[in-house]
């Protein structure tokens, strides 16, 4: 049985500092309260740890890119390289 949800949206407009961009994908893709809060982290949890939904929605992304341009880059990255290396396991995400 597939428990991956079918669609998470994540607002990120509201993520000021990376510190709270991280915090915000803790909570809304249901990372261990243990997480690392870095991207190599990120790239354990989605990877391993959790399962990511079927479809991702970044609401308020064009805005992630002109506040926090280095983190948006590197949480792209993740996002791109897992689903070249796990296309099975990845969400189709939608940069909204």
């Amino acid at each position: 049985m597939d428990d991956r949800r079918a669609l998470v949206e994540i607002d990120v407009s509201c993520a000021t500092t990376p510190r709270e961009l991280q915090l915000l994908l803790l909570h809304t893709l249901d990372f261990p309260g243990w997480y690392g809060c870095n991207w190599n982290a990120f790239w354990d949890a989605v990877t391993g740890l959790v399962s990511m939904p079927r479809r991702l929605r970044l609401i308020g992304w064009a805005g992630l890119v002109t506040r926090l341009p280095g983190e948006a880059r590197r949480m792209r990255e993740c996002l791109d390289d897992m689903a070249t290396q796990y296309p099975e396991l990845a969400a189709q995400v939608e940069y909204a």
